[in-house]
């Protein structure tokens, strides 16, 4: 992937992550567009970074999936750039009343919500790159965040098989793999000693320019090329099992 002169979408994009990489795309002359649930949220955004370009949508409807794609291709027809990286990460429990209705939210942000998209961008004749953002657990699960962890363990799994699917297309296919960062996911508060996502992103942009098609950083380096002894010893020591 060029890391500039790119017009590129970013779900979720007005914070976190998304924040981070459309702040850096910036400064490589791209041309960035970045969606979210929150307008204010997306008005501080623009506000830290004048000139992105911001769209109001809520991801978990498909029809407003369907209404983003339907301006990108009206407005923005030059895209090129698909980054999905919009998610949803609960606490939960398998024995809470409202497990399953909790579940199924993170379902349809993690998983259908991007695989909708990916299907729907394919569709622009300008678009060369889809990036997708999924976890260290996807290789390790954190077995507080189950539902999260089984969902980027599955978009991992999907990420390998459209690299090969969509070659045919000339659309590569960029896996971003983060470690736990400070960031708000999950809740304020819950990732306050983890690395800056300055320190990720730096790192990321470092590999993306270097041609890798999977990114990677601190924890999640190690997890993702590690055997499956060092698996098994870093899921207990993680989740403090006996």
């Amino acid at each position: 992937m060029n890391t500039s002169n790119n017009k590129i979408l970013i779900t979720g994009g007005a914070s976190g992550i998304g924040l981070g990489m459309a702040e850096r795309f910036m400064k490589e002359n791209n041309t960035v567009i970045i969606c979210g649930r929150r307008q204010e949220v997306l008005d501080e955004a623009a506000s830290k970074l004048p000139s992105i370009i911001t769209y109001q949508c809520d991801l978990s409807n498909s029809s407003e999936r369907e209404s983003l794609y339907n301006w990108i291709a009206a407005e923005h027809p030059d895209l090129n750039v698909l980054v999905n990286n919009a998610g949803i990460q609960q606490w939960m429990d398998i024995t809470d009343a409202n497990f399953f209705e909790r579940a199924q939210a993170e379902i349809n942000v993690n998983i259908e919500t991007p695989l909708h998209l990916i299907s729907l961008f394919c569709n622009l004749k300008s678009l060369n790159t889809i990036m997708n953002v999924t976890s260290g657990l996807a290789f390790v699960p954190l077995i507080k965040v189950p539902v999260y962890s089984a969902t980027k363990a599955f978009f991992h799994s999907f990420t390998l098989s459209a690299r090969e699917l969509l070659k045919a297309k000339n659309i590569e296919v960029i896996e971003v793999i983060p470690p736990a960062l400070n960031t708000d996911l999950g809740g304020k508060g819950l990732h306050d000693q983890a690395p800056p996502v300055s320190e990720f992103i730096e790192a990321i942009f470092i590999q993306l320019q270097e041609g890798k098609s999977a990114l990677t950083f601190g924890m999640s380096e190690t997890l993702s090329s590690a055997n499956p002894e060092v698996l098994k010893q870093t899921f207990a020591r993680m989740n403090q099992l006996a």
